[in-house]
């Protein structure tokens, strides 16, 4: 018996477990890099060497983490919205553009113009070719004015002066008579031209009408898009009620630019209109923007709402609305007339925004605009637009648009 407790095995030593415990008690090492491989295996690096290289690899992690995590967008807000006012995008060219980057975007800009218009400046540019300066040339100058929309008034109005020039400066040339043509197209258009000012109030109220299909929504977001890159916090009020999805359309022209939208599933348009106006008063907003439902002009009981709107706003803020926009199609024609005349004897247009002239549009509409033909007032023009890019929007020069529709 004295032998079999002898023989039993000794305990293991105390040192290995005192390591081992220690070693658990360690704090977990970020991963070492494997060594290349060595004909003789490398030391390992002593603890305190190997606790800086974990405690610079946290670092960097946590470093990387933080840039390429992407920054939070707040959700758009389908009725209240949130206290804080999201902050607005910057716009490519406000965030260090050179000045050389602004003049090839506005060349661009003026190609897609000019290839908009080509095709009244193909009728019209192509007359001027090898021919005589005589009353052949101008009565065919009226034809190709009057097909382009410009309208008799204007047309006659632009011959008349042009007729006067040719005389008193003794034009011969033909390519002289479309310079001086061009001239006098700038000058006839000059009206029209009229710069926004985003400083008149604050909030500056704008109510935004429009018949359906002419890109009213679009328009909406692609301005609100500009007013942030000029420094103005913008709000938008989903008021048009009418149209299926036009809610959905305009929050997410809102989440595109982090702008909050007051809306109401199915609410009263002019009910969410006077809450967009306290909305943006309450928040300092610098732009109130507020969508209305698309109609024609013979939809009396529609144009009664929108008047209603406009009486609603005023409620809200006595000074409101200070700018009433309408947007028409660049291909409307001699339709957006009409449009123009009934929209400002319900609401009291102040200025119009013209889209989609890149497309088949004929560009002299807003030549008869200019003249007054058919009654309409001559409300000035904001902006037209060229394409669907958030940039594709850009304000009117009367200049610029003359020489597109001539095409030089």
């Amino acid at each position: 018996m004295f032998n079999f407790f002898k023989k039993k095995p000794p305990a293991p030593p105390p040192a290995p477990e005192r390591e081992e415990a220690g070693a658990q008690a360690q704090p977990p090492q970020a991963p070492e890099p494997v060594p290349a491989p060595e004909p003789e295996p490398a030391p390992a690096p002593a603890e305190p060497a190997a606790s800086a290289s974990a405690a610079s690899a946290s670092a960097e992690e946590s470093a990387f983490a933080e840039s390429a995590a992407p920054p939070a967008v707040p959700a758009p807000s389908l009725g209240a919205t949130p206290a804080d006012e999201p902050q607005p995008l910057a716009r490519p060219e406000a965030a260090g553009g050179s000045d050389a980057a602004a003049a090839k975007e506005k060349s661009s800009w003026l190609n897609r113009l000019r290839s908009g218009l080509s095709r009244t400046g193909k009728s019209l540019s192509g007359l001027f070719v090898g021919v005589k300066v005589d009353e052949s040339l101008f009565e065919e100058l009226e034809t190709a004015l009057i097909m382009a929309d410009a309208g008799v008034e204007a047309t006659e109005k632009l011959l008349a002066a042009l007729r006067a020039k040719v005389r008193k400066d003794r034009i011969d040339d033909a390519q002289q008579v479309k310079a001086a043509l061009r001239e006098l197209l700038a000058e006839h258009l000059k009206p029209l031209e009229r710069t926004f000012d985003l400083q008149r109030a604050k909030p500056l109220v704008v109510m935004i009408a429009g018949v359906n299909g002419a890109g009213k929504t679009t328009s909406i977001g692609k301005l609100a898009n500009t007013f942030q890159a000029q420094g103005a916090s913008v709000l938008l009020a989903a008021g048009d009620t009418f149209r299926a999805a036009a809610r959905e359309q305009l929050i997410e022209w809102g989440a595109r630019n982090n702008v909050t939208v007051i809306s109401q599933d199915g609410g009263d348009p002019a009910a969410v209109s006077f809450d967009a106006v306290n909305a943006g008063r309450a928040r300092g907003a610098g732009v109130v923007m507020i969508d209305t439902a698309g109609r024609l002009p013979t939809q009396l009981h529609l144009m009664e709402e929108l008047k209603k709107i406009r009486r609603v706003i005023g409620k809200a803020d006595p000074a409101a609305p200070h700018e009433v926009l309408l947007v028409l199609d660049g291909n409307t024609g001699q339709n957006a007339l009409a449009q123009i005349r009934a929209f400002d004897a319900a609401i009291n247009l102040t200025g119009l925004v013209v889209t989609k002239l890149d497309g088949t549009a004929k560009g002299g509409t807003l030549a008869a605009v200019a003249a007054g033909s058919q009654g309409v007032r001559p409300v000035p023009v904001y902006w037209i637009g060229v394409g669907e890019g958030m940039q594709d929007l850009q304000p009117f020069v009367a200049k610029d648009f003359a020489a597109a529709l001539l095409g030089d």
